[in-house]
């Protein structure tokens, strides 16, 4: 009886010990998250120190009706669609201000650059600094791969009291701001085609240069220009073809046509993806048509303008309700397929 007590009086002290050293266990490592870093390397992007070849698009979800308003609510099939295209990165106009679009975007392996603009009424824009406020808030997410400030100003210098280099010197002091406030993610902007020497003398903090390029189905003839003027990284932030052909021509007929539409981005995908010495990649323009860019957003209308867009694939002319990969219902159109075959097999080494 006394042994009996004494066995039990000792199992009760190893179990306590037991128990309360489980207490003491230090949370286990494998639940602490690190985000990615991106940096630039020579002429090259790289996410934790591996080159990033961008395979993207340019994404501006406005639905048809009479709202013209970028809208959301399509995100998880659209997610699934770009996965399964190949498409690792997701170019947009405006700052996503829902915390759960950008989550669920890191969730399907995809990364966004942001694009800031320059007058958004006081909205996360240039001129008002509320851009830094928006930085600081999303520098942590793993969604973001770099902030872009504005898209083809170079175009409209009559928004700065024409003079063009009023926008290089708030473009180069908001690079500055972020830069001191986000060590992790490079600077870039979308440049109407090539810098000119004005542009690249006067911003000297953006990391990365986008540039917007129609060119037909050439637009890795301004590789070789880049490589002359500047010996930072490059990518397309803008290049492709609509599918609507405004006159017929080259054996494509006028009317809608999807066949010109993908012959011409297959084109553009090989050439660009040829030149990755010098350029980083794409973000093709863009991933539904746009019903709302040139007339009735309850019809898809042609016509459309854009600043020095002749140079669109074959016809010369930008209908710009056309350019989707989808279309406005999500259904795919003859170029998705083109993107797929190119975006998931391309290597990330020169062709």
């Amino acid at each position: 009886m006394k042994n009996s007590l004494f066995i039990t009086v000792i199992l009760f002290a190893f179990m306590s010990c037991k128990n309360e050293t489980k207490k003491e266990v230090a949370p286990v490592e494998r639940d602490i998250v690190t985000n990615d870093v991106v940096s630039v390397s020579g002429r090259q992007l790289m996410v934790n120190d591996e080159f990033y070849l961008i395979k993207g698009i340019c994404y501006h979800p406005v639905p048809k009706g009479s709202e013209v308003k970028r809208d959301f609510g399509t995100l998880t099939q659209d997610l699934e669609l770009m996965v399964e295209a190949g498409i690792n990165t997701i170019r947009v106009y405006a700052p996503i201000v829902e915390e759960s679009v950008l989550d669920e975007i890191n969730e399907a392996g995809l990364k966004v650059i942001i694009g800031f603009g320059y007058n958004q009424g006081g909205k996360n824009d240039i001129l008002s600094g509320s851009f830094i406020d928006y930085v600081n808030k999303y520098k942590n997410h793993n969604a973001i791969l770099m902030w872009e400030l504005g898209n083809e100003y170079n175009y409209h210098p009559e928004w700065f009291d024409g003079d063009i280099k009023n926008w290089y010197t708030a473009m180069n002091d908001a690079a500055a701001l972020i830069h001191k406030n986000d060590p992790s993610h490079p600077v870039t902007t979308a440049h109407g085609d090539l810098p000119n020497e004005l542009a690249l003398s006067m911003s000297p903090n953006i990391d990365v240069w986008g540039m917007n390029v129609y060119r037909f189905v050439r637009p890795e003839t301004i590789f070789k220009e880049w490589k002359e003027v500047s010996e930072k990284p490059m990518y397309l932030a803008e290049t492709g073809a609509d599918s609507y052909m405004q006159i017929a021509k080259d054996g494509y007929e006028q009317g809608v046509n999807e066949l010109a539409q993908a012959d011409a981005t297959e084109i553009i995908l090989k050439a660009t993806f040829n030149g990755q010495d010098i350029c980083s990649g794409v973000t093709l323009f863009q991933y539904t048509d746009g019903w709302w860019k040139a007339g009735n957003n309850e019809v898809q209308d042609t016509g459309g303008t854009a600043p020095n867009s002749t140079g669109v694939p074959f016809d010369g002319s930008p209908n710009e309700e056309f350019w989707g990969i989808v279309d406005i219902d999500r259904n795919k159109k003859q170029v998705f397929d083109v993107v797929k075959d190119i975006y998931t097999n391309v290597n990330q080494t020169n062709n």
